[in-house]
């Protein structure tokens, strides 16, 4: 498996990932799934998109994008997605890494997750192995598919 730049031909599957991910309810803020048209303007507007291609098969991505602007427009945020059938095979730890050096490259010097779910603990436990920094706990800041609100941890890694 590889970690790289998507082209037009992954869109289709990318799409179906990303709205697995939308479709649980349980970790992107996201509340509507991407179609054909929606989805290309999607991920033709981020920095940068990344995919785990395994022999041809898009199994996982990820989107970096700008954090904020102006002065804060150094810090970049991104979002991981696994195929739901490839998902504990470290895709999210290889795709992580790639980003965090794509973040470098086009020239951002934090990485900061605004709104990881707290009982997410495998994506926490992967960004404190890779030594992301939490930076505390908003209570109840994100509301859940079934309608109850969970905490969210902010993280930054330095790039």
């Amino acid at each position: 498996m590889i970690v790289r730049a998507y082209n037009e031909n992954d869109v289709s599957e990318m799409i179906e990932i990303w709205n697995e991910v939308v479709e649980d309810g349980v970790a992107f803020p996201q509340e509507d799934c991407l179609d054909e048209t929606t989805g290309a303007a999607f991920f033709a507007e981020q920095s940068y998109c990344g995919v785990a291609d395994d022999d041809g098969t898009v199994v996982g991505l990820y989107i970096l994008h700008p954090n904020n602007i102006g002065r804060c427009g150094h810090i970049c945020n991104a979002s991981y997605a696994v195929k739901s059938t490839c998902r504990g095979l470290h895709i999210g730890e290889q795709l992580v890494m790639d980003c965090l050096q794509q973040g470098k490259a086009l020239g951002f010097r934090i990485l900061q997750f605004n709104a990881v779910v707290e009982s997410n603990i495998h994506a926490r436990h992967l960004y404190e192995r890779l030594g992301f920094q939490p930076l505390g706990t908003i209570p109840g800041g994100f509301r859940m598919k079934d309608g109850h609100y969970e905490n969210i941890c902010p993280y930054y890694h330095t790039l």
